[in-house]
């Protein structure tokens, strides 16, 4: 069996959507009520019926304008804005549910350890034990700005920062000792101060003296996630991940990948078997296979419409850590001729748009390269449900991380025709055998 996750790629915020992906009307949209809870509700209470881990909820705070130097496109067209915090989400998502985890999205410079800990150890208590941390470092100068840096770190460093950053976070979550909570009430005792103690952290980065003021949650320490492909992201991800998303676009990479993956984890004496990988795709689903591949060909077609060739231009000036203004280069520049070096942000994510690009022009590239890809899961139910199963097969695991509109014909597509098929199978869990987030990782 594989893990499923959903992740909720524009955070809590505006996902405009077209059907051909070009010009028009904003289909299936939530455009009107983006910031209202029902669908995220739905969402949760649809992917829990579905079997899933979690969703994850990605987050940034900041109104892009890198891109023609201009925050009109990222306003215009509500890319990554508007878009409200996370973070109340998670107990309404898990209030109607009972076993689904949400794993929302905490950036090392937008919180400090102890707010952290504090705050996500809180959620642990309101969830009973279903929420995680997504880590991220953030990607541009905007941020960074917001949260009183001049400019961003440079990318290997956030990464460093990170590592320390987790490290100050549950070392906190981790200032009271099994057994200081009493709560005897015939004695008037609550707990054990000889069982709580400080921390004293002092690190290159960041300080806290703790303990933390609030008991530890039914997790204890809430599971990391990331979703780092450097270098330096792996890294990190090696040391403290529980779950950790990846973009690959072959079975070639995908092995490749999650080999080196668990070497990492061994290499830190930590069990690889405890880390679940799970590969971003985005499947294209209907009714019957040919109905898919018709809506894969549009999709495909899409690609060279003036408005995705906006996006994927705006895209590429915000992964590149808002250095680069691809809206202000040449589309018939070859992309050789291009000067990459002053990216600081999504190292991972510009090499996957910009894979096979060798003799290519800038303007071929966004026509026809995305980050993520449907690994070649098009089809009816049961035609993408044997797939995930030979993908799984030849990869070795660990499961699959979806990133689809929110939208709720989606949701029934993957909850009512696509989890049925891949538990005919025998692919995915067919209940819920643990409570807790960690519970579901670790079930098989």
């Amino acid at each position: 069996m594989f893990h499923l996750g959903w992740f909720l790629g524009n955070g809590f915020g505006i996902q405009p959507w077209n059907e051909k992906g070009g010009d028009g009307p904003w289909v299936g949209s939530n455009v009107t009520d983006w910031m209202k809870p029902d669908i995220y509700v739905d969402l949760a209470t649809s992917m829990e019926r579905a079997g899933f881990d979690y969703i994850l909820i990605e987050d940034t705070a900041m109104v892009e304008d890198s891109y023609k130097g201009t925050a009109e496109t990222s306003l215009r067209r509500g890319f990554m804005a508007p878009k409200n915090d996370p973070m109340p989400l998670v107990p309404l998502m898990t209030q109607r549910t009972k076993h689904i985890g949400i794993i929302p999205t905490a950036s090392v410079i937008q919180y400090p350890p102890y707010l952290a800990a504090r705050l996500f150890t809180t959620l642990d208590h309101l969830t009973e034990g279903r929420v995680g941390m997504n880590v991220v470092t953030s990607v541009t100068d905007r941020v960074a700005q917001n949260y009183g840096f001049a400019q961003h770190f440079e990318h290997d460093e956030r990464y460093l920062m990170a590592q320390e950053w987790v490290d100050v976070v549950q070392q906190l979550q981790g200032s009271w000792q099994p057994g200081a909570v009493l709560a005897d009430r015939e004695n008037g005792i609550y707990a054990d101060h000889t069982k709580v103690e400080p921390i004293d952290f002092v690190g290159k980065y960041f300080s806290s003296r703790g303990p933390l003021n609030t008991i530890p949650g039914p997790q204890g320490r809430p599971p990391v996630a990331s979703a780092g492909g450097s270098e330096a992201g792996r890294d990190m991800a090696a040391r403290y991940d529980d779950t950790m998303m990846s973009m690959c676009k072959t079975v070639e990479e995908m092995k490749d990948y999650r080999d080196d993956m668990r070497r990492r984890v061994a290499s830190y004496g930590r069990d690889p078997d405890a880390v679940k990988f799970l590969f971003l795709v985005t499947p294209v689903i209907a009714a019957t296979d040919q109905e898919a591949w018709d809506l894969a060909a549009a999709s495909a077609a899409g690609r060279a419409s003036d408005a995705a060739i906006e996006y994927n231009l705006w895209n590429m000036s915000y992964t590149s850590g808002g250095r680069i203004d691809f809206g202000a280069i040449d589309p018939d520049t070859l992309v050789s001729d291009i000067d990459f070096s002053r990216q600081n942000g999504e190292h991972s994510s510009v090499a996957a748009i910009f894979q096979d690009s060798a003799g290519k022009t800038l303007r071929e590239v966004v026509s026809s390269s995305f980050q993520i890809t449907d690994l070649g899961l098009v089809g009816s139910p049961d035609t993408v449900a044997a797939k995930m199963g030979e993908l799984m097969d030849e990869v070795g695991g660990d499961g699959f991380l979806l990133y689809l509109p929110t939208t709720r014909r989606n949701m029934a597509e993957v909850a009512d025709g696509l989890s049925p098929a891949l538990r005919r199978r025998g692919l995915i869990r067919d209940g819920y055998s643990g409570t807790t987030l960690r519970d579901h990782l670790l079930e098989f």
